[in-house]
């Protein structure tokens, strides 16, 4: 998602269409989730590649370390 498809979902609230609106920011925020989520498992991936520890991993994402293991771990 492009910075300028969520300035536009965030402006719609203040449009006419209050449907259209909630619609809008609905599909804003699934596309903006995906990325988000693509890019934290990417930055997961980096760190383990450089070493990090599941524990550091945890921390840094503020949740337990078995819970960033089941999500990342292989296995």
């Amino acid at each position: 998602m492009d910075d300028r498809t969520l300035r536009t979902a965030i402006a719609a609230a203040d449009g006419g269409d209050p449907y259209r609106a909630l619609r809008d920011i609905r599909l804003a925020r699934i596309a903006l989730t995906r990325e988000l989520d693509r890019a934290e498992a990417l930055a997961v991936r980096r760190a383990r590649a450089a070493g990090a520890s599941w524990q550091l991993i945890a921390l840094a994402l503020e949740v337990s370390k078995q819970a960033v293991h089941k999500k990342y771990g292989r296995g």
